[in-house]
């Protein structure tokens, strides 16, 4: 039986849990439960996350938020995402993400699943089912194995100091 004659399910807290530049990666769906199609991560942020602005050249994401709220920057278009709010992320388009006060916990979405590689690539296994403690960030290291999944990474976050 393959993975398209059978149904797939994890409950909330189950999934290979991974630390990743700060946050807490939840992986629900991989490419090897989605035979490549799609990833779906539950993803945990601390407060005043954000991510450099980056471009991915192969995937689409989405962000789909849970709880908090996230600050989207995507081409020239700014959202501000609080609960049930959805954001669309097309490959080829610059963009960015940033947490306020309370952090934000969201379902990441991409197609094909390759991201999740990238994930695993430059995070590792959690210890346990929470937010890593603070550690700094090789930027060329992050860089070099983005380039490696057709991520392209531009700059820092938007509102850094430079």
């Amino acid at each position: 039986m393959d993975a398209a004659d059978r149904a797939y399910s994890l409950a909330r807290d189950e999934g290979e849990s991974i630390w990743f530049l700060g946050t807490l990666m939840v992986v629900k769906a991989g490419g090897g439960e989605t035979e490549g199609r799609f990833a779906l991560i539950d993803q945990h942020m601390p407060a005043h996350y954000g991510t450099p602005l980056h471009v991915h050249r192969t995937d689409d994401e989405a962000f789909y938020v849970l709880a908090g709220e996230l600050h989207v920057l995507c081409g020239h278009q700014q959202v501000r995402a609080g609960p049930g709010t959805w954001v669309f992320a097309p490959r080829g388009v610059p963009h960015a993400i940033q947490t306020g006060e309370a952090g934000a916990r969201v379902l990441t979405f991409s197609s094909p699943s390759g991201f999740v590689e990238f994930v695993r690539a430059v995070g590792e296994p959690a210890r346990e089912h929470a937010l890593p403690p603070p550690a700094p960030v090789d930027a060329e290291r992050l860089a070099a194995i983005a380039r490696e999944h057709g991520i392209e990474i531009l700059g820092p976050p938007p509102g850094a100091a430079a």
